[in-house]
C-alpha cells in the first residue's frame, strides 16, 4: 500500500471510524451493542449535543480552550515584497577595464568585508589587481568568468541579507491611515512563518504603474529563509481594544441559521447559540451566550457541526 494512499485515505477512515463510536456505550450482557442516543434535545428533529469519548477527540483532533478576554484588532490585510536594505547591497564593478584572470566566488556564497572576489588585469598597467567585497554580505549574482573581459558593466551582485526591507503597497484609504510606528506582521508564503515588526516609514511618492504608497519596514533574516524579490503578505494593525469574551473565528459555525460555539462538559459537546460583537481576522467578541472560563472547541468545530447534522438527519426519519 502507498505512502500516499496511506496519507490520502487513513485521516479519513479515522474520522468516520470516530463519528461512528461517537455516544456508544459498552455492549450489553446480551453482547449486542447499545446505541446511546444523542440524548438530545428535540425540537422539530433538532439535535444540539453528542457525546465523544475523550480518547476518540484526541484521535479526531478536537482541542478546546477556556473563554476569556482577548483583544479585536482593527487590522488591515496588505501585500508586499522584500528587498534588500540600500547602502548594504552592492552591484561590484571592475577598476580598471581588463582581462579576468581568476574569479574565486560563486552565487550564494558568504563573504566578509574586503574578501577577495577576482583578480582582473589592468589593460593599461598589465599588472593584476583584485576586486573585493566592500562589506559583508552573500553573492546574489556573478557575471563574468575566468578569461572573460571585464568592462563597465557588473561583476558581481552583493547584498547584506541579515536585515532586509519589505515594502508594502497601500491602496485607497489604507494609504491615509496607515502611519510610521504601527505593528506589523509579516507572513512568508514558501512555509507560512511570521515575524512581527514596525512600520519605519511611508514613502512620500507614490508608483506611477500601481498607483500605491509603500509602507516600509524591516523584517530580521536570522534563518536566510526571507529571500529578496519574494512576494509576502502583512497585516497591519491600526487600532486595537480589549474585549471582556473573545472566541477564535474557527470556534465559530452556523446551524439552523444560528451562530454557534461547541461547549464541552465532560465527553458532551453542546451548540451553544452566541450574539457577537466586533470581529477582526483572528478573533470574534461574544456579547451574549457564554462566559469567561467555559471550555469551547477551537479545533475541528466543523466535526462536531457534520456529526450534530447528521444526527437530526436521522431523527427526521
Amino acid at each position: 500500500m502507498s505512502r500516499r494512499f496511506l496519507r490520502t485515505v487513513l485521516p479519513i477512515l479515522l474520522v468516520a471510524v470516530a463519528l461512528g463510536s461517537c455516544g456508544r456505550s459498552p455492549e450489553t450482557n446480551g453482547g449486542e451493542p447499545e446505541h446511546e442516543a444523542h440524548e438530545a434535545h428535540e425540537e422539530a428533529g433538532h439535535v444540539d449535543h453528542t457525546l465523544i469519548e475523550a480518547k476518540t477527540a484526541e484521535e479526531i483532533g478536537i482541542r478546546t480552550a477556556p473563554v476569556g478576554s482577548g483583544i479585536i484588532r482593527d487590522a488591515h490585510e496588505v501585500q508586499g515584497l522584500l528587498t534588500p536594505v540600500e547602502g548594504r547591497h552592492a552591484r561590484i564593478r571592475a577598476r580598471f577595464p581588463g582581462p579576468v584572470r581568476r574569479v574565486h566566488v560563486g552565487v550564494g556564497d558568504a563573504v566578509k568585508a574586503g574578501q577577495p572576489l577576482a583578480v582582473i588585469e589592468s589593460n593599461a598597467s598589465l599588472a593584476p589587481y583584485e576586486v573585493i567585497a566592500p562589506f559583508s554580505g552573500t553573492i546574489l549574482d556573478v557575471a563574468v568568468g575566468t578569461g572573460d573581459l571585464a568592462g563597465d558593466g557588473p561583476l558581481f551582485e552583493l547584498a547584506d541579507l541579515s536585515v532586509l526591507w519589505v515594502d508594502l503597497h497601500l491602496f485607497g484609504a489604507d494609504a491615509q491611515h496607515i502611519t510610521p510606528g504601527l505593528p506589523v506582521q509579516v507572513t512568508r508564503l514558501s512555509d507560512g512563518a511570521k515575524a512581527d515588526t514596525k512600520l519605519d516609514r511611508v514613502l512620500p511618492g507614490t508608483a506611477t504603474a500601481s498607483q500605491s504608497t509603500v509602507a516600509r519596514a524591516t523584517v530580521r533574516n536570522a534563518d536566510g529563509r526571507w529571500r529578496p524579490g519574494s512576494a509576502v503578505r502583512a497585516r497591519v494593525t491600526v487600532a486595537e481594544r480589549q474585549a471582556a469574551l473573545v472566541v477564535p473565528m474557527k470556534a465559530l459555525q452556523t446551524m439552523e441559521k444560528q451562530t454557534v460555539v461547541f461547549v464541552r462538559s465532560g465527553d458532551t459537546y453542546t451548540a451553544r447559540p452566541v450574539r457577537l460583537g466586533e470581529r477582526d481576522v483572528e478573533n470574534a467578541e461574544v456579547l451574549e451566550g457564554l462566559k469567561a472560563g467555559e471550555e469551547i472547541v477551537v479545533e475541528q468545530s466543523y466535526v462536531i457541526k457534520a456529526d450534530l447534522e447528521k444526527a437530526s438527519a436521522a431523527h427526521d426519519h
